[in-house]
């Protein structure tokens, strides 16, 4: 049975991997949940071998130990929302696919994690097609970032217009909404632009939406991805629309990133 309760807050589910640091993964997913009052609950997908600098290596779930850890969560409390962050195999994704159409689970926030800062790779190459396949037209909304994008569309995506072209041909794919983060456009192609803008590309079925913000430069952050992607699904699960939620997301992550760069900052002023 499902319980409901009158008053409580958003019970928002994370589906990802474990980074034991905290910058990435479920510990960061946790975070944006709480920041915007929803109470979370985590299901692992696999335990990665990480620090700040690095990932060394990983151990992934069975769909059998994922089944196990969904089935006695969404038997108890109603899932009002659902991220979807590193799924490393086939099995999982299909797993997850499933449980979406037969217990209806909400339509999830997916960050299609596959490379980590550090260039490991966190998902096996043929499990891309099955994402791609299976779960993408489930998705409420994909955040990929450039290189995600371009692997997911065959898009070479090098300035505003491509990815635009590239969140449509996700939508042409079965993608319910995209938004193309574009951060790694001034990282790999260094935009002159001043002051520098960071854009991403929102494609919904109401149309269009780019957002555009302060490019704010602290390269020890990691994880921001996984933060949009949850403050998303979170801000989701209280009510708000999808443009309203990307608008939250994207101060959050901003914050975020602006408290590390004036941390660091301060540590190193005489």
């Amino acid at each position: 049975m499902v319980l409901e309760i009158e008053n409580a807050q958003p019970l928002v589910m994370t589906i990802a991997g474990l980074d034991p640091s905290g910058g990435a993964g479920i510990i960061a997913d946790v975070k944006a949940f709480l920041h915007f009052e929803c109470t979370p609950v985590a299901v692992l997908t696999s335990i990665t071998f990480q620090n700040s600098e690095a990932v060394f290596g990983a151990i992934h779930e069975s769909g059998d130990s994922l089944r196990a850890q969904i089935l006695p969560l969404i038997q108890e409390k109603r899932i009002a929302a659902l991220k979807l962050g590193m799924m490393p195999t086939t099995e999982i994704i299909l797993e997850i696919a499933g449980f979406i159409r037969e217990r209806q689970l909400p339509a999830p926030v997916i960050d299609p994690v596959f490379q980590s800062s550090s260039g490991y790779d966190l998902i096996e190459p043929d499990a891309i097609d099955v994402l791609r396949r299976d779960l993408m037209p489930l998705a409420r909304l994909i955040t990929p970032n450039i290189p995600e994008a371009e692997i997911l569309t065959g898009v070479t995506i090098e300035d505003e217009q491509t990815m635009h072209e590239a969140a449509e041909r996700l939508r042409e794919m079965g993608a319910r909404a995209v938004l193309v983060k574009g951060g790694h456009l001034i990282r790999e192609f260094g935009i002159d632009a001043s002051p520098i803008e960071a854009v991403d590309v929102l494609h919904a079925a109401g149309g269009e939406t780019v957002f555009r913000g302060e490019w704010i430069e602290a390269p020890s952050v990691r994880g921001t991805g996984c933060m949009l992607s949850s403050a998303i699904a979170a801000c989701l699960g209280q009510g708000l629309s999808l443009a309203e939620s990307v608008r939250a997301a994207k101060n959050y992550v901003a914050d975020a990133i602006r408290f590390v760069q004036e941390t660091e900052s301060d540590q190193v002023s005489p």
